[in-house]
């Protein structure tokens, strides 16, 4: 714990204009980010008595070691640059809000040639129009399944799509009206964009005018007696009134505006956010956070302004946001909203009428939502912190192992050797610190074993060795020892492997823990706990003990211990078998320099297989457009110095395939072969 009179800057040093500030702990890490009018006046605040401060304000400036400053001119690019920082550094007491839950949207594709309506969710792709969030996905499709009568988008995938075309025959909602089938050519790019841009205009609440058009067509329908016409056009204003009455009417203005309502207590603040458009309610969500520092309404507002519009641009950004409390000062977030729009944002406080009502129904869903993140959050801390103190117990730590890294070794019959990192924090994982390695047989410039083979015994310890040894690099690079796992340089950008674990846990038993333990202590590391989680019996072994830790199998702290050694293996697994799939789908020709992908294929299609391009001459290999004399010999070297391939066996036959990987299919394409299911061997 750092005293913060130990870094405070001399008040002359401290410009008093706008701008950001970070503050940094011993090990480089940016904990925290912030923006003020005057830095001088801000900075000043955190370093008054401590007994002074908020708790968590307290925490904050004690942990911290350092603090610098970037001057700005004026306050919207404080808070542009505030935001940035945020996002790059995510620092562990900023107010970072967490979607309750993935919220789906209504997403038109607008960036392809035919657009597709489709439900998405995670992050926003650009040139994708959205709508929403909704609650639940089957109210997407209930909508889009009433507006395709109206406006036939496509809906399918690329593969459906691109098959269709190919036969010329388009799928089932081709057929029933529901699609207007630009796979088959029935309309053209160009008016499919225009039923896709009806669409978006419709679903953005522009609908008046819409079916005033319709109705329109559906009289004159009616006048010129083409009565078919006329019944469909009054089918299709049906529908959209019926997909019009999912969302209830609750501004009768046909206002555009979010409402923005937050509930809070002193440890934790939930956000609500309703989006209107055209009146109706078109999406909600919601959000929760801890509240890491001392912190009002107006700021939790401005936090939540900036996760929402941070990455939005143009309509997406309402021409007027309803609050429960400004920011102060308001006009820089009001200048930023309507610089992200394009035009005029307001951003105002209901005071009467129909929005105050509405904003007291947002402010009900919010209290709500934060009841029911603390139920489900106590239940979750309680069970995460029983379970490393367990741990603790059982293996007779100091302190509960806060970080937890383990290590898992897998393999295909001794070949693809390969070795999983995964971190967890706090008992959840931390999936973007994942690291992981090909087993080499040497840790640096040292030969640590020969061969390749099945043993993970070796391999544990060449991956303990490898990790650490980069952790006492980055230790004396730095002068202190570390205690997370990215180290960060002055900009702030993360380093790897440049913290340690409280505890490190292998897949294995006995002999995988004496490795791990042996390569800790020949580089010199003893405060590091060490133990393996054997899968027979779920024993905990400790290093230098001859007998298992057993815990109870209702042990909070085994099944922790069970699901960061499954994720180890999985993480594994998953990495083998791609490095694997890799190695069966090489080829000879790989190893030619200079010949790209394009010249490859003119190979495999002008003779048909590699074998009949290794009995070739280099005056038939130049026949091949493209391919020059140097290069045709360079390709016959490689083929005579590469072993032929083993054939391939047909597994329903037992045949022997006389072709070798790199045959042509029907088409007249080069097909690669990979290898049969039945090669798959022992996994570990």
């Amino acid at each position: 714990m750092a005293d913060p009179s130990s870094y405070r800057p001399s008040p002359g040093q401290i410009p008093d204009s706008p701008g950001v500030y970070r503050f940094r702990d011993e090990h480089r890490r940016v904990i925290y980010v912030g923006k003020a009018k005057s830095l001088r006046q801000r900075l000043a605040n955190y370093f008054q008595d401590l007994a002074g401060l908020h708790p968590r304000t307290r925490t904050m400036v004690t942990t911290a070691a350092s603090v610098e400053w970037t001057v700005v001119s004026t306050e919207v690019e404080a808070l542009q640059l505030e935001y940035s920082w945020i996002k790059e550094y995510d620092p562990r007491f900023n107010v970072k809000y967490r979607d309750d839950k993935s919220y789906p949207y209504l997403a038109v594709t607008m960036n392809e040639e035919f657009p597709r309506v489709q439900v998405m969710r995670g992050h926003k792709k650009k040139g994708v129009r959205y709508f929403g969030p909704y609650a639940h996905a089957w109210a997407i499709r209930d909508t889009v399944d009433l507006l395709l009568r109206v406006f036939p988008v496509r809906t399918c995938s690329a593969g459906v799509f691109k098959n269709a075309a190919r036969t010329g025959r388009p799928c089932l909602l081709g057929y029933i009206g529901k699609c207007s089938a630009p796979c088959v050519g029935r309309v053209s790019a160009d008016e499919h964009r225009e039923l896709a841009d009806d669409f978006c205009d419709f679903m953005a609440g522009r609908t008046g005018t819409y079916l005033r058009r319709l109705e329109k067509q559906m009289k004159a329908a009616a006048e010129e007696m083409e009565y078919e016409r006329a019944a469909r056009l009054r089918d299709d204003i049906e529908a959209l009134k019926r997909a019009m009455e999912k969302n209830a009417v609750v501004l009768a203005d046909a206002t555009d505006a979010d409402l923005i309502a937050v509930a809070e207590d002193e440890l934790e603040a939930a956000v609500q956010i309703f989006h209107v458009r055209g009146g109706r309610v078109r999406g909600q969500r919601g959000w929760v956070t801890d509240k890491v520092e001392e912190i009002t309404t107006g700021a939790l507002v401005e936090h939540a302004l900036q996760q929402l519009y941070g990455e939005e641009k143009g309509d997406a950004v309402p021409k007027e946001v309803l609050v429960p409390a400004l920011p102060d000062p308001v006009e820089p977030v009001q200048e930023w909203l309507t610089e992200r729009r394009g035009s005029n944002a307001a951003l105002r406080i209901p005071q009467r009428g129909d929005k105050k009502d509405l904003m007291e129904t947002v402010q009900r869903n919010a209290q709500q939502a934060l009841v029911l993140h603390k139920t489900k959050r106590a239940s979750d801390l309680t069970t995460r912190s029983r379970a490393l103190e367990e741990i603790a117990e059982a293996l007779d730590l100091d302190s509960a192992p806060l970080r937890i890294e383990c290590y898992d070794i897998s393999h295909l019959q001794g070949d693809d050797v390969v070795a999983s990192m995964v971190v967890f924090e706090d008992g959840l994982q931390r999936k973007s610190e994942y690291r992981r390695f090909q087993i080499k047989g040497r840790v640096g410039d040292t030969q640590i074993w020969h061969g390749a083979g099945q043993d993970d015994v070796r391999s544990m310890h060449e991956v303990i060795a490898r990790r650490f040894k980069r952790y006492l690099a980055e230790k004396e690079k730095t002068g202190e020892w570390a205690d997370g796992e990215e180290l960060k340089d002055d900009d702030g950008r993360p380093k790897r492997f440049a913290y340690p674990p409280q505890l490190v846990v292998v897949d294995g038993g006995q002999p995988q823990v004496a490795a791990a333990k042996k390569a800790l202590d020949e580089l010199g590391i003893d405060d590091i706990a060490v133990c393996g989680l054997a899968k027979r019996l779920e024993e905990v072994w400790l290093p230098d003990e001859d007998d298992p830790v057993v815990l109870p199998r209702t042990s909070e702290g085994l099944y922790l211990l069970q699901r960061v050694r499954d994720e180890a293996h999985r993480f594994a697994i998953t990495y083998q078998r791609t490095k694997r799939a890799k190695r069966f789908r090489s080829s000879p020709l790989d190893d030619v320099p200079g010949l790209g992908d394009a010249r490859k294929q003119a190979l495999l299609k002008h003779f048909g297989s590699l074998k009949k391009l290794r009995s070739a001459t280099i005056d038939q290999i130049c026949e091949v457009p493209g391919i020059g004399r140097k290069t045709a010999e360079t390709i016959a070297v490689a083929l005579a110095q590469a072993a032929p391939a083993t054939p391939a066996v047909n597994t329903a036959t037992g045949e022997i395939m006389e072709e070798e990987p790199g045959t042509m299919d029907s088409s007249g394409e080069p097909v690669t072969m990979g290898a049969p299911d039945e090669r798959r061997g022992q996994e570990t």
